[in-house]
């Protein structure tokens, strides 16, 4: 069993910045990947930005430039960094990770979302 929290959400103005934490805690051998996932009203949820455990990222178009994805494997641990927030970054964003919890027994994990509103 395995839980993902995320925190550091909020209200910012557009141009702010804000970081997101995600915790992973329970029994598994390792974490694979990680990942930011994000859902505004009415739309799919879309994937933000994923990391390997070996530190390779990838980026949304949306968030190329802006965002930045980092994990600490010590701490079981993923970060977003979000730089010059836009309007159209407001959404509820969810940290997803595939665990290894044991041999043959790969499993994808949510977290609770956490909350992003950016205002004009």
């Amino acid at each position: 069993q395995v839980q993902l929290v995320e925190s550091g959400g909020g209200l910012v103005q557009a141009g702010g910045s804000l970081r997101l934490s995600c915790t992973a805690s329970g029994s598994f051998v390792n974490i694979n990947v990680m990942n930011w996932y994000r859902q505004a009203p009415g739309k799919q949820r879309e994937l933000v930005a994923p990391i390997t455990s070996g530190g390779h990222t990838s980026y949304a178009n949306s968030v190329k430039g802006r965002f930045t994805i980092s994990r600490d494997n010590a701490k079981n641990t993923v970060y977003l960094q979000m730089n010059n927030l836009k309007l159209e970054d407001t959404a509820v964003y969810y940290c997803n990770a595939a665990v290894q919890e044991a041999p043959q027994d790969l499993n994808d994990y949510w977290g609770q979302g956490t909350q992003v509103t950016v205002s004009s």
